[in-house]
């Protein structure tokens, strides 16, 4: 199974990238991990968030295939344990699940369009 961490937004400040970069090694003794960037138009912020949402959701479905496996990151979604993520891991390594992809939206969150499609919605804190 391969893992792809997918955000929505512009590159991220050196302390976020460290982060990523230790998550991809520790994940990566497990699994192979890329990570994918979906950049936004210069003029996206002009919109409404509805219809930027709108659009990041355009960009993201035009990059998923039938077969992978989406848990798209939002604040409703479960909250898990570092046990049970590792756990969830294992279980969709166990199916046979191809790609696995995690998805952070952009700042305004997630189209409900993504969050459908989603298999698992997963939410990091209450925070």
């Amino acid at each position: 199974m391969k893992i792809e961490c997918w955000a929505i937004g512009k590159p991220h400040e050196p302390y976020v990238v460290q982060g990523v970069n230790d998550f991809t090694q520790r994940v990566g003794n497990y699994f192979p991990v890329e990570w994918r960037l979906f950049n936004l138009k210069k003029n996206a912020a002009s919109g409404s968030p509805e219809k930027l949402k709108q659009e990041e959701s355009a960009m993201v479905l035009a990059a998923l295939r039938p077969e992978d496996w989406l848990v798209s990151l939002d604040e409703r979604g479960t909250s898990l344990s570092s046990r049970q993520l590792a756990g969830f891991i294992r279980d969709r390594g166990n199916e046979s699940v191809k790609k696995l992809i995690f998805l952070i939206g952009g700042a305004y969150g997630l189209d409900e369009t993504l969050l459908k499609k989603s298999k698992f919605i997963w939410s990091l804190s209450e925070l």
